[in-house]
């Protein structure tokens, strides 16, 4: 028998099926204009109409969790296409999880789907039975930063099969969403495409088509009741004025009538006695227009007697558009109780008040969500969440801090609707100022705050940081990281303050910037926080491969030292931070082995001896210890075991992002069982309560927004411009290249010159930070134009503009953002300049004199080019305020930064740090030249009198006159060792500087004595 070709057999088709159409034409005429339909709109076909590609063109592109996750990709040809003559395939083998998106062009209007009932297209079933997931993108700025949307459908079918899903299926993704989330609404008026993620565990293939719109819209999807709030707090005897108004997408006018019937049912006040029940129907006819509201009153009784709040549920009985997710209820305020008197002590009032909480309320207490997970506001109350924070990224839309304030206040008017009306702690990551929010002071990170050596200007930083957060909303700072950094692989070494315990101490100024005073009487102000002292305790100090979190090379994985190293190095910082008051502590991921306790390596959230026997008992810390994000999942055992070893070991509120009620279940099982005691429970909610109780929340819960105007003012980014500044470390400086002069023709190049995205690094805006103008300030290129407006200065980013006829070059290399683990070393970064920069670097310091400034949140290996460069300085990630580092360039201030850590020769170096017995470096610790407008003079017998000053201050505790002392012998030293940087010289030099932060000023200065000679 003869083969059909395809399209033979489908024209043949097509002639029944029109012969059948004929018969049938005027009753399909009469359903048409029956159904009124719109026709059918294509998304996708297949034929090559949209492109391999990501954002920001229109395309498709595939996605995974390591590189072997991401499906392949094809359009082929096939005989049996439901429509046209391609389909899309592929083949799989997920482990982790791998899927592909569409997304719409993001430099183009998101497309309009509301007047359609839903999505629909073609699999081609494998009999599976795994689900696959399909999810829709919805509002926000494009494809990857929009709402997303899920639902699933089975592979239980062999074939092609057109799957149709009515947009009424979908519901809010709440274990994912790039921007935190939006507005929790399906618009379906701006969306991005969509997205399929396919089975885990097992190779596949897969083939689609014809994707498109489909159907009638819906009024009930899209039209909607809203009322004016959630919750409805009123004062025993007040009454509630409940706003219910219907609203459509797109904001076209309803055109089929709307009824609410409401009544007041159930809750925990009583009819009659505390309120009086209301009950009746407000009609919202056709045509009505969208946004209109009507008002049920709510009218509370006033009795004598002390009580918790009482609630009255709002029922609302909708028809003919979507009713309110959570419906409203009115709440009489908690009253006349020992708790809520503000005169009394904190302490009576934290017993006043544990004592009348059910074991439910103390264990919410203890949980903390994520508020992209909180899809349903009623959960705040319902299971008495104690807390709430927005993860790295995690912002409201639009991010500004009036939606911040805003967005904090609704989650805390959900919390009045707890018995107990205790309000909610909200954190968030302020690493280096109020980093979530695009238009705040963007400080430089730790690493250059630890180049500063200015523990005044470090309490500043945190002034200015708790004032942008607290005046947004959040009062609680997952901040400072007071780590031990000594290893720069590790991709958080940003976020320490430098290789030196002494430096680090020195620096924890910045808790009384963030809180106040250090007994906490100043939480209840306007721009204070609480502080978090993290990663406790040794996240510094983990060995290179002893990550077992994915492709992690450091982070998350195991310090090994003894309990002598554990004490002097990773311990003493935390002292120092209990000293200061630190309302709140971390655990690290990590884990840590000590030497010779038998334990081995043990996770630091399971650490009963570190937690509570030396932080909590011997330290004396009185604050309350947070758990990291989702860190109990990295615990042996199932959910229970997790929860029981961390609580026991004296965590008292676990982060949960999104399975808060999980945790709250396998808490409330552990303690039935007897595996967590009730006294436990008792002293974690004792030591949450109390800094609430401190940062005034039962008085004040909502946002007080008059300091907001400070936000990312002069003020504030003058301290951040000084930051910037300070942290400068100038390590070469051949020929006085620097500073420059002002009538200077300079010749500006290398990736990091123009780019406030890479000058502020991670944990900028989102986790990960990201290249770009991501957010207000002042580039470093664009700096020097304002420091030297009259004076030519071009920029070419790779150096391919002619270099000829320029006084100096100016080449601003290093590394673009990263954050955490992500960042390791080995984990796709390294410490080598790109090959563009290294390229800008050779062109430009061949051509004329250059100074080459390493942008970066480590030490680069810049060792083969050295030669080549006059001046470089490090200058760290500079935060927002490049204008900072134009200031030392051209002079206004003089550079006086030196360096936190130690700059190695080469990677086999690594780990190196002060203190070790083979120690030679590229530049010691400690070290940093200077511009000062007169160099320091002098000689041998010059130090040897610094000296004799140095012991007189150390005995009389004058530090300023001893660390002038030493300062002055150490610029003396450099001056006479140049370039010239042995071992001889390194050692004793770095320990000096080590020994000066210590008080030790006549011993630093006999150290900086041996330097010298050595030189």
């Amino acid at each position: 028998m003869r083969r059909l070709d395809r399209h033979s057999v489908r024209r043949t088709a097509m002639l029944a099926a029109a012969a059948l159409l004929t018969g049938l034409l005027p009753l399909a005429s009469a359903h048409a204009a029956e159904s009124d339909d719109p026709a059918p709109v294509p998304v996708d076909r297949f034929e090559g109409e949209v492109p391999f590609a990501g954002q920001p063109a229109d395309g498709i592109f595939t996605w995974g969790g390591d590189s072997d996750d991401p499906p392949t990709l094809q359009l082929a040809a096939r005989d049996d296409a439901p429509e046209g003559d391609k389909i899309l395939s592929g083949t799989y083998d997920i482990s982790g999880y791998g899927g592909f998106t569409h997304d719409f062009a993001a430099d183009l209007p998101a497309h309009d789907w509301s007047a359609h009932g839903g999505i629909r297209f073609w699999w081609d079933g494998q009999n599976t039975a795994k689900k696959i997931a399909f999810e829709i993108k919805d509002g926000g700025a494009n494809g990857e930063a929009s709402e997303l949307w899920t639902t699933s459908f089975a592979d239980d079918f062999s074939g092609w099969k057109q799957i149709e899903i009515p947009f009424s299926d979908f519901t809010y993704r709440t274990d994912y969403q790039p921007v935190g989330g939006i507005d929790q609404v399906l618009g379906l008026t701006q969306m991005w495409g969509y997205a399929v993620t396919l089975p885990v565990g097992a190779p596949g293939r897969f083939a689609m088509d014809d994707v498109e719109l489909y159907g009638k819209a819906d009024q009930s999807l899209r039209a909607s009741v809203t009322t004016g709030a959630p919750v409805y707090p009123v004062d025993e005897g007040g009454t509630a004025s409940v706003k219910v108004t219907v609203a459509t997408t797109g904001a076209a006018p309803i055109d089929e009538p709307v009824t609410v019937a409401y009544e007041t049912a159930g809750g925990t006040a009583g009819a009659g006695t505390d309120y009086t029940p209301v009950s009746g129907t407000l009609t919202f006819p056709a045509g009505t227009a969208s946004g209109t509201s009507r008002t049920v009153q709510v009218r509370t009784l006033k009795d004598k007697a002390a009580e918790a709040a009482e609630t009255i549920p709002l029922k609302l009985t909708v028809t003919g558009a979507k009713a309110p997710t959570t419906p409203p209820q009115v709440v009489i305020n908690a009253h006349g109780l020992p708790y809520l008197d503000a005169k009394l002590p904190v302490k009576k009032r934290v017993a006043d008040l544990l004592s009348r909480m059910t074991l439910a309320e103390k264990i919410g207490q203890t949980t903390q969500a994520e508020r992209a997970a909180i899809t349903d506001t009623g959960d705040i109350s319902s299971y008495g969440l104690g807390s709430l924070l927005s993860g790295g990224g995690s912002t409201p839309t639009p991010n500004t801090a009036e939606a911040w304030a805003k967005m904090v206040d609704s989650f805390q008017l959900d919390a009045r609707a707890s018995r107990f009306q205790i309000p909610l702690i909200y954190g968030v990551d302020a690493v280096h100022g109020h980093n979530n929010l695009v238009g705040a002071t963007i400080m430089p990170h730790n690493i250059g705050i630890g180049a500063t050596r200015d523990p005044q200007l470090a309490e500043k930083t945190g002034s200015v940081t708790a004032s942008e957060v607290r005046a947004t909303g959040p009062q609680w700072d997952f901040a400072p990281c007071v780590c031990v950094s000594r290893d720069e692989r590790w991709g958080r070494s940003y976020e320490s303050y430098g290789e030196d315990p002494a430096l680090v101490e020195s620096l924890e100024t910045v808790i009384q910037g963030l809180q106040g005073a250090a007994d906490g009487s100043d939480l209840d102000r306007k721009d204070k926080v609480v502080a978090t002292a993290k990663h406790f305790v040794g996240d510094g100090g983990t060995t290179y491969g002893s990550s077992t979190t994915g492709t992690y090379t450091l982070d998350q994985g195991v310090t090994t030292v003894t309990r002598e190293q554990l004490d002097a190095i990773h311990l003493a910082p935390y002292q120092d931070a209990v000293d200061r008051g630190v309302g709140t502590v971390m655990p690290s991921y990590s884990s840590l082995d000590i030497v010779g306790d038998g334990k081995g390596a043990v996770k630091m959230h399971a650490r009963a001896d570190m937690i509570t026997g030396v932080l909590k008992q011997k330290m004396g810390f009185d604050g309350f210890v947070i758990s990291d994000y989702n860190a109990l999942d990295q615990l042996p055992g199932d959910r229970a075991a997790q929860t029981e070893a961390a609580v026991n070991a004296g965590v008292d509120m676990v982060m949960v992002p999104y399975a808060y009620k999980d945790y709250i279940a396998a808490l409330t099982g552990d303690v039935a069982a007897g595996g967590v005691s009730t006294a436990r429970i008792d002293d974690a909610v004792s030591r949450i309560l109390t800094q609430k109780f401190k940062l005034g929340l039962f008085e004040h819960p909502y946002t007080d927004t008059s300091e907001a105007s400070r936000i990312g003012s002069a003020a504030h980014r003058a301290v951040a411009r000084q930051a910037a500044a300070e942290s400068q470390v100038l390590l070469k400086n051949q020929g006085g290249v620097l500073p420059l002069k002002k009538n200077q023709k300079v010749y500006v190049a290398g990736s990091n010159a123009d780019d406030i995205g890479n000058q502020t690094g991670g944990w900028t805006v989102t986790w990960q930070g990201s290249s770009g103008a991501i957010t207000d300030g002042t580039t470093i290129l664009q700096g020097m134009r304002d420091a030297a407006p009259n004076a030519t200065i071009d920029y070419s980013k790779d150096a391919s503009a002619d270099t000829s006829g320029y006084d100096v070059g100016v080449v601003v290399v290093g590394e673009t953002p990263y954050a955490e683990g992500i960042g390791d070393v080995g984990n796709g970064n390294d410490l080598v300049l790109t090959a563009a920069d290294r390229a800008a670097v050779d062109t430009v310091c061949g051509a004329m004199k250059c100074a080459v400034l390493v942008v970066s949140g480590r030490p680069q290996l810049v060792g083969d080019q050295l030669g080549g460069i006059d001046a470089l300085v490090a200058s760290w990630l500079p935060g927002t305020e490049g204008d900072g580092v134009a200031d030392v360039l051209y002079g206004k201030r003089a550079f006086t930064g030196q360096l936190p850590v130690t700059w190695p020769k080469s990677e086999a170096q690594i780990p190196i740090n002060v203190g070790d017995s083979a120690y030679d470096p590229q530049y010691p610790y400690g070290w940093g030249l200077t511009t000062l407008s007169r160099a320091p003079e002098g000689g041998a017998a010059t130090l040897a009198a610094l000296g004799v000053a140095a012991k007189a201050a150390e005995r009389l505790k004058a530090d300023a006159a001893g660390r002038a002392a030493v300062t002055r012998a150490r610029l003396i030293v450099q001056q006479k060792v140049g370039q010239n940087i042995t071992e001889a010289v390194s050692k004793p030099f770095a320990d000096a500087d080590h020994l000066l932060l210590t008080g030790k000023y006549g011993a630093a200065v006999t150290k900086l004595i041996a330097a010298y000679r050595a030189a």
